[in-house]
């Protein structure tokens, strides 16, 4: 016999799902559907049910094999490699609840740590820019039922998000938005033919890293002043078209991604786009939203402001917060060999750092905690496997506009696994044995 468990929040993306079915085992053992999410989301809970999941923590040997290891020897090996380095690395956070990154955090303090995420190689940028100027936002849930004017700037949401369109952006029929894709109209700039692109009224096929110019040619247009013929690659009928189209709407809002936060100019572009946006509500009601990528990210920048004052790159090196973007980041620690010791939580640096710094990585003391096997996982002297957050362990996570969300456990853990806040709340008792504090 079977039960299904409703309304249960995906776990993937910065969207957060929260309309999941999901069927499982009367004893709560076994998964055996997913429905209502994308392929990607319904991957992450089935992948939960692998038969050559690793459950156990294993070590590294000196000729690349590994070795089964008990969760206390695990927990030994972090605690001291934490507590004797002069100025360990803490990286990731993104993939699990706000309560193991709260913990975390005070790991990092008791450790003198420099606690950094995602947002690092994502939408730091982003972050810079709203402490620079502030950002006038709103809720997905207002989107779906106000905006009618939808720009999609450096993102493809039908790959990266896959239903952030089908729930909230494009296709839903909301309150004041009841025709829903035919009552809106959709722009895209983005240097590729992309899925998302073929769907937009407007595609603005900007040339690659001009995206500043564009965006202070829209706030040209705004105002109806004269542009050159060509700015960007784009042809300016096009740019003023884009700009009437989106003062004529009643609820207008952009969201941005990654090929604008990481490209030429980067916060800059950013500082541009939250200007575009407030000159917009010179004519409508406009905002502005990152298109988050992993599904905590959020949570662990708002986790580390109300401890630190900061949400990235945190030095807790000298016994208070410390927070300098492009010095205190983790590629640049890593290039500059300012640590002696990397722990990884919640994300996958192998697979995404520059190749100089996953080998500086592969030679330093080093644990990674994640219940996939991952191109970190392959270069670390440790892997700990742990429940899935979202699947198999509930917690808080924050969507990308910022709302917390209660994740669900659908499924037991396999016997004997640890969650990730267990383990770091006994990493955290052994830190303070071995310190005596």
């Amino acid at each position: 016999m079977t039960r299904t468990v409703t309304d249960v929040i995906c776990p993937f993306c910065g969207t957060l799902c929260d309309d999941l079915e999901v069927v499982v085992s009367d004893d709560g053992k076994e998964l055996h559907e997913v429905y209502n999410a994308c392929a990607i989301g319904a991957e992450k809970f089935l992948h939960s049910q692998a038969k050559d999941r690793i459950t156990r923590p294993r070590m590294r040997q000196e000729d690349g094999s590994w070795k089964e290891i008990s969760y206390d020897e695990a927990i030994e090996y972090t605690a001291t490699m934490l507590a004797e380095a002069k100025k360990p690395l803490m990286y990731g956070w993104s993939s699990t609840n706000c309560e193991a990154q709260a913990v975390g955090s005070e790991i990092g303090e008791a450790v003198g740590a420099v606690m950094d995420n995602t947002a690092t190689v994502c939408h730091g940028t982003s972050l810079i820019a709203v402490q620079d100027i502030g950002i006038p936002s709103c809720t997905l849930g207002e989107v779906k039922n106000r905006a009618d004017r939808i720009l999609f700037w450096g993102c493809n949401p039908a790959h990266a998000h896959p239903r952030h369109m089908s729930r909230y952006s494009i296709f839903p029929r909301g309150f004041f938005t009841g025709k829903g894709h035919t009552g809106r109209k959709m722009i895209v700039v983005d240097p590729r033919p992309t899925d998302t692109a073929s769907m937009a009224d407007i595609h603005l096929q900007i040339e690659q890293g001009r995206d500043y110019e564009l965006l202070n040619a829209l706030r040209v247009a705004f105002k109806g002043e004269k542009l050159p013929d060509v700015v960007a690659g784009i042809p300016k009928e096009k740019i003023y078209e884009a700009a009437e189209t989106l003062k004529s709407g009643r609820f207008a809002i952009i969201f941005f991604g990654m090929g604008v936060t990481q490209s030429l100019g980067k916060n800059h572009n950013i500082d541009e786009a939250i200007a575009v946006t407030r000159d917009l509500n010179e004519y409508t009601k406009a905002a502005i939203m990152p298109m988050r990528g992993h599904y905590n990210v959020t949570g662990s920048g708002q986790v580390w402001g109300w401890q630190f004052g900061f949400p990235y790159a945190v030095d807790l090196s000298r016994g208070f917060a410390r927070y300098n973007p492009g010095e205190t980041t983790s590629n640049d620690l890593l290039r500059r060999d300012e640590v002696d010791a990397v722990f990884v939580l919640g994300s996958d640096p192998g697979a995404h750092f520059p190749f100089s710094s996953v080998k500086k990585i592969y030679n330093l003391p080093s644990v990674v905690i994640d219940p996939h096997e991952t191109p970190t996982s392959e270069v670390c002297k440790v892997h700990v496997p742990v429940a899935f957050v979202g699947v198999e362990v509930g917690g808080c996570a924050y969507r990308m506009d910022n709302v917390p969300i209660e994740t669900r456990k659908v499924v037991d853990a396999p016997e004997g696994m640890m969650t990730d806040e267990e383990f770091l709340k006994r990493v955290l008792g052994r830190v303070k044995e071995i310190k005596g504090v």
